[in-house]
């Protein structure tokens, strides 16, 4: 990979990793529910869980897509019910202040899974795979894994710590219910590119 096709897909990592979407949402809503320690797994687990997902893509899932077209069909039903589920339950969360410790975050394992349901991981994973890799060597691949794996992580982190001091200004119930309904729609809303294409 050349200097020049390296820093495009730098770039390409971080507005795809920085930008709203279903990680970045929900990790801003944990932020606010239960602080940034308790959002650490979460966080984890949508960078460890993209780059896998990214590496498998790369290593030749994407021919599944084209073998198969019904496969992607599938694959955003499958997404568009369950984000709208994830949507349902940020809505319905109690606040930190009422739920105390039996309020939980999204876990490592569940956010590493969510990755593969996830519209956007997708559009990213296809795009980096199809326009930064033009010889799909492993050694691009790998190389492509691991600018999105540094640049990711801080990205969504970031989006953590946004929701966390957001938690300042969320001080009562009638305000932190507003922001978790806020929140649902705007996962709802993100769904936007993947039903009207």
């Amino acid at each position: 990979m050349t200097y020049d096709l390296a820093l495009a897909l730098a770039t390409f990592a971080f507005v795809s990793s920085i930008t709203p979407g279903p990680n970045n949402l929900m990790l801003m809503a944990s932020g606010a529910n239960f602080g940034f320690r308790r959002t650490i797994p979460h966080m984890l687990g949508v960078a460890v869980g993209f780059v896998v997902m990214l590496l498998l893509v790369g290593a030749g899932l994407v021919q599944i897509f084209d073998a198969y077209p019904v496969s992607y069909t599938v694959l955003k039903v499958v997404s568009v019910v369950y984000l709208v589920y994830l949507a349902w339950k940020i809505a319905n969360a109690a606040p930190v202040q009422t739920s105390g410790a039996s309020g939980t975050p999204m876990s490592f394992l569940q956010a590493a899974l969510f990755q593969w349901v996830n519209p956007k991981a997708w559009a990213m994973a296809l795009t980096a795979i199809t326009a930064y890799t033009p010889d799909q060597t492993l050694r691009a691949i790998l190389l492509v894994g691991l600018i999105f794996g540094a640049i990711n992580l801080p990205s969504v982190g970031s989006w953590t710590v946004l929701g966390q001091q957001m938690a300042r200004f969320l001080t009562n119930r009638k305000r932190m219910v507003a922001f978790n309904w806020v929140m649902a729609g705007l996962l709802v809303a993100s769904l936007y590119p993947v039903l009207w294409p």
